[in-house]
């Protein structure tokens, strides 16, 4: 009799653990971007890709890719027309400059602000900040990548690029992705963040 509870105690455990499979990622950020592609209802993958879909491929988290950049910011500075995958326009404007140095040397980043998307609560304090590197068509996808950030209160900001992730049209050209300005070019291999995506 006490085998068999052990038994049936041992059973149920099995099955609650292979019910509860872990999230991948090295990184609880990592694992909430594996997350939310497997989401169907979040996710930006095609129908016939989330089927078989498993999980992202990130370069492994290096905190040389982590630095702490000065923010000028440019508070005259004039609303454009940044351009889209798609052809349409999407107001922004350069909200500051970011300069930063990266394995001793020194480079600059626009970081950017959206008309529309500050009009949002939950996006007031926005920052978009789009570049490109030496891995993009390599082992990054080629039209560059994009980090997510938020405006601080002081003049510094950290800028983690183990956290920069691919437009939406990387993995479905029914997106439309803002087109990298050229004049956010690192002329480095920013090996951080999410690789480039095999399509289906």
């Amino acid at each position: 009799m006490r085998f068999l509870i052990t038994f049936l105690f041992v059973l149920i455990f099995v099955s609650c653990t292979q019910g509860k499979q872990k999230l991948s990622g090295e990184n609880e950020w990592q694992q909430k971007m594996n997350a939310d592609f497997k989401d169907a209802t979040k996710s930006p993958l095609k129908a016939k890709d989330l089927k078989v879909f498993k999980r992202l491929d990130f370069f492994s988290i290096d905190s040389i890719f982590a630095v702490e950049a000065i923010l000028n910011r440019t508070p005259e500075s004039e609303w454009f027309n940044m351009k889209t995958t798609t052809g349409t326009l999407r107001k922004e404007r350069i909200y500051g400059i970011l300069n930063f140095e990266l394995k001793d040397r020194k480079f600059q980043l626009n970081v950017y602000q959206g008309e529309e998307v500050i009009q949002e609560e939950d996006y007031k304090d926005y920052l978009f900040l789009p570049f490109l590197d030496n891995t993009n068509g390599t082992s990054s996808y080629d039209g560059g990548r994009y980090i997510d950030l938020r405006i601080p209160q002081g003049n510094t900001i950290e800028l983690d690029f183990n956290k920069s992730y691919n437009p939406y049209c990387a993995y479905n050209d029914k997106y439309s992705c803002p087109i990298v300005p050229r004049s956010n070019y690192l002329d480095i291999k920013i090996e951080a963040g999410t690789k480039n995506y095999i399509k289906h």
